[in-house]
């Protein structure tokens, strides 16, 4: 999908508590007709009650490409002078960047108000703030599948991805669609969605002759290549279209990051998470190699985004967006930089 929208305006919350089919359903067609419409500023609304989610609790896990790249990056810059890649950006004046508009809470389109909103969205408006240096910058939102992301960096479509893209070395080494990452503004897991009234327990034997649904180019699908206990893998482009069979039949659970599914079992009651997260995803902003000045931007935006502890900008997403359904957490990773 290739969907263009602008957005002015920095904290656009947006509307929460839409669920069910029905509201997926909404989604579905907001993403065939593919039209995105000019945005602007939104009040918060308080969100109605929905199911528990169980708090991540990780397993210990070892990034299957090695090393201790997946979890570096470039310090992040100081001073006022910025690069090649940040000037091109402020020439342009907006910033292009590739998002979800399927997954609730992250980055979304409310079917209610046609508008992006989310976690990601958010963070989106503080890194056009900075690096266009002016308050409300306008930005350029590009919505592409799971298993574009990166054909979308590299053919410059994008400046950046901020998609909840793990952080893996793999990603880093693959040289037939090179990326860099920032440092980690988020962690997650991968882990099993299922019906309530499903015998699968999580990411183990229970999953033995099911069919599992992961979305192509997710490190869901690396897991699954790996150890698929005996089920069927069934590849999608989003990650959503997973939801839409499991509430049809088509398969019988779904595998990926606990915040993605976190928001799914929010939207439908009749799923929810199983078992144990067993992967280590940390969620970065994704960039072409050869623009260092940019990434050491974008890492001084995340620092001072999460700066103020629990005062902070993130806090203050985290708290409106995520802590209802992923608990318990006190802020983002803590950024390991290289050099």
């Amino acid at each position: 999908m290739s969907d263009w929208g602008h957005l002015r305006g920095r904290r656009l919350w947006g509307r929460r508590g839409w669920g069910g089919v029905a509201a997926m359903a909404s989604v579905c067609a907001l993403a065939v007709a593919g039209t995105l419409t000019p945005l602007g500023d939104q009040a918060p609304v308080t969100r109605s009650a929905g199911p528990p989610v169980v708090q991540a609790q990780y397993a210990s896990v070892t990034d299957r490409a090695g090393g201790n790249c997946a979890d570096q990056s470039l310090n992040p810059s100081t001073g006022s002078t910025d690069g090649p890649a940040v000037e091109r950006i402020r020439n342009r004046h907006r910033l292009v960047v590739g998002v979800d508009q399927n997954s609730y809470l992250w980055g979304f389109r409310d079917p209610a108000t046609g508008q992006f909103a989310g976690f990601d969205i958010t963070l989106v408006h503080a890194l056009a703030d900075a690096i266009l240096n002016e308050p409300n910058a306008p930005v350029q939102f590009k919505t592409v599948p799971t298993d574009k992301r990166f054909d979308r960096i590299n053919d410059g479509s994008v400046d950046m991805v901020v998609r909840t893209v793990t952080i893996n070395c793999e990603r880093i080494n693959d040289k037939s669609k090179p990326v860099v990452f920032s440092a980690p503004y988020f962690e997650a897991g991968q882990q099993i969605l299922a019906p309530l009234s499903s015998p699968i327990t999580g990411f183990d034997g229970s999953l033995q002759g099911k069919k599992v649904c992961t979305a192509k180019g997710s490190t869901g699908e690396s897991a699954l290549e790996a150890d698929p206990h005996g089920s069927t893998p069934v590849l999608v482009d989003n990650q959503l279209d997973c939801l839409v069979r499991l509430q049809l039949g088509l398969v019988d659970a779904v595998f990926t990051d606990n915040a993605l599914a976190a928001g799914q079992a929010a939207q439908d009651p009749s799923v929810h998470l199983v078992g144990k997260p067993v992967t280590h995803e940390p969620y970065g902003v994704a960039m072409r190699p050869g623009e260092p000045d940019l990434v050491r931007k974008v890492n001084a935006v995340l620092a001072a985004y999460a700066a103020g502890g629990a005062n902070s900008e993130w806090m203050q997403s985290y708290n409106h967006w995520l802590a209802k359904e992923l608990p318990g957490i006190t802020g983002p990773p803590a950024p390991r930089y290289r050099q």
